[in-house]
Formats: structure tokens, sequence, C-alpha cells
């Protein structure tokens, strides 16, 4: 309960701090009106920043029903694809399966059962989980291992574990781990034109994609991540931030955006680096796009949003989320509803 309140006075103090906030009257009539038209408190109205001044099409943004018709539509999404995507650990598998690049799997666990290579071994507390991460970097001659839940999302229980930092790595995360299920994966090496705006954590694309009632892919808008003050997660709900990018110039596009939550900032530069974000080019971003349509055709849900990094070589999978909350897109692409196919979206999640 206090959690909830602080972040509603957190909420409060970034809209009524806004220099950019359209007059009170102008809100109160839209709030109204936003209220009327999608029939649910008007919560969107404010947590998507649609009462500032520059937002003029604010009945385009999809409300909270709009949301869910289509995330728990079931001739949109299904069972079987929907398990792949959502379960990380057979996700690793079924892409490595197919020869499609993503972060190599190096090992996993169910809780206190640890798997390398054909070994079943039994981890019962930290300092044996700090001899299976050893014999973990020694048999992989890594020295950095990406550590993932295998069931978590957006950020959550993510961690980097480092040969060199390991007995603190361990005191710090071991409890998680030991007490869940996680996946090890190789770090990306992330193209150099990437780590030049923030190196710290792995910045991926966010593809949105929809298959049509034709069978046709279409790839619905795409937006950037990145982390920020030495994180190593890029992730929004872990106080990152995004970017829009223009698919036809695979460029960033105007500024960033990052939820109200953490302050609803909105930046030209990176505040660690000081690159300009507008018109920064993104390399292999037709490779990317190439690449997600592909995936697609192996995992054939109707609506994925796609997590891609830009590795030294070419894009990687990160992951696939059948259940985007359709939030941060919707920011992004300035109000989903204006795009020509999400009337079509709307209608295929009433189909049964």
């Amino acid at each position: 309960m206090k959690r909830k309140l602080k972040q509603l006075k957190k909420r409060i103090s970034v809209f009524w701090k806004d220099e950019n906030r359209k007059g009170i009257f102008q809100i109160i009539w839209e709030v109204v009106i936003f209220w009327f038209v999608k029939g649910e408190l008007p919560y969107f109205y404010f947590g998507k920043f649609l009462y500032r001044k520059d937002v003029i099409n604010y009945k385009d943004y999809l409300s909270s029903k709009e949301v869910d018709s289509i995330t728990l539509s079931k001739n949109l999404h299904h069972y079987q694809y929907a398990s792949l995507l959502r379960n990380k650990l057979a996700f690793a598998l079924y892409m490595e399966r197919n020869q499609l690049p993503v972060p190599k799997l190096l090992g996993y666990n169910f809780g206190s059962r640890f798997f390398l290579d054909e070994n079943v071994i039994h981890v019962a507390d930290k300092n044996d989980l700090a001899k299976y991460f050893k014999n973990l970097f020694n048999t992989t001659g890594q020295d950095k291992i990406f550590v993932k839940a295998i069931k978590e999302m957006g950020g959550e229980g993510c961690y980097l574990i480092c040969l060199s930092s390991l007995a603190n790595d361990v005191e710090k995360y071991g409890k998680h781990i030991l007490s869940a299920d996680f996946i090890c994966q190789e770090v990306v090496q992330q193209h150099e034109l990437i780590n030049k705006i923030y190196e710290h954590s792995v910045n991926t694309i966010r593809f949105d994609t929809y298959i049509d009632k034709n069978n046709q892919i279409h790839i619905l808008s795409a937006f950037m991540r990145f982390g920020r003050g030495g994180n190593v997660v890029d992730n929004g709900s872990a106080g990152g931030f995004y970017l829009s990018i223009n698919l036809e110039e695979g460029t960033l596009k105007g500024y960033s955006h990052q939820l109200m939550k953490y302050g609803g900032e909105r930046l030209q530069v990176h505040p660690d680096t000081n690159i300009v974000f507008d018109g920064y080019k993104i390399p292999y971003f037709e490779e990317s796009c190439a690449l997600i349509k592909k995936a697609v055709s192996y995992i054939p849900d109707r609506i994925i949003g796609w997590d891609i990094a830009i590795g030294e070589n070419g894009p990687i999978i990160i992951e696939g989320n059948d259940n985007n909350s359709f939030i941060t897109p919707d920011i992004a692409y300035g109000g989903y509803l204006g795009h020509p196919l999400f009337q079509e979206i709307l209608e295929e999640a009433k189909t049964i």
C-alpha cells in the first residue's frame, strides 16, 4: 500500500511539474472525452502523457480495454506459441535448434538443481553456487555470464555474473537464483556504434509484429531502449528510457520517452555519453527487420513484441513476448489507433 501511494505521489509530481502540459481546462475537457470514448477511468490519459501540448490525437491511444482485447484474444494468440515465448529456456532451445541467432545457452537451473552439459548438479548454498559458476566460467571460457529468470518479464530477475567479482555477485544474487529457475547465457558483444551511446547494458530494439488476416507478416513499429547510470538492464521498467525508430531510415527519432513512475523525462542526448539521439543510424537495421520476419515464421503468434540486440556481426534475438502491454509502443508510435492496420487488429481480436 505504501509503495502504491509513493508511486501515485510520484506521478502527480511529474504531472504538476511538467512545463509542457496543456491548460487545466483543456485537460479537464479531454479527460471527460477520453473517459466517454474509451468507457473507462482515464488513467492512461495521464500515464501516457496525453496531457502534453504536443499530443493532439489523444483519442488514438489505446485504452486498457483495447489492450486486453488484443493480449487475451484467442484468435491472435495460441497457447502452443505463447508457451515457447514465455518460457525463456524453451525459447532459447527452440531458437538454437532452428539456427536462429540468440545468445548461446550455457546452463540453467530449476531451483537447487543445476544443469551443465549432460550433468545434473545439486547446489545447496551460495558456496556451492560460486563453485558452479567458477566451473561454468572454466568450461566455457567466458568471463561474464548473463543470468535470466525463466518466467520473469520487464527486466526482472536479470543479473550479470562476472568472474572478476564472482564472490560479491553470488552474495548479492545467490539467494534469488537458488530460489527460482534461471538460464545462463553468453553476454552479447554489442556493436561499437551502440556501445558508443551506452555500453553497460545490451540496448535492445523492440519490434511489434502482426500476421494479418491474409497471413502476411508486418512490422507495426520499432523503438530502442537504453540503460543509464551503470545499469546492466535497458528495460523501461528498470528505469531506462526508449526512443522511436524511423522504420524507413533505420534511425532514432526525436527525443526519449520514460515511464511516468521514473520521472517521465524527455532527453535529446544520452545523459551518460551526451550522444545526440535524433537521426542516429542503427547498424544492421535492415538485417534486423529481415530476421524478425523470419522469426515470426518459426513462431507464428499473430501479435508479438520482439527484443533484438545489435551484435558485432549482426542482429541477435533476445526474446519474444506475446503479452505486450502496448504502453511503450503506443507512446513511441504516437497513438497506435492511427496505424493503418490497427482497426483490423481490433476486429480480428474479437473473432473467435
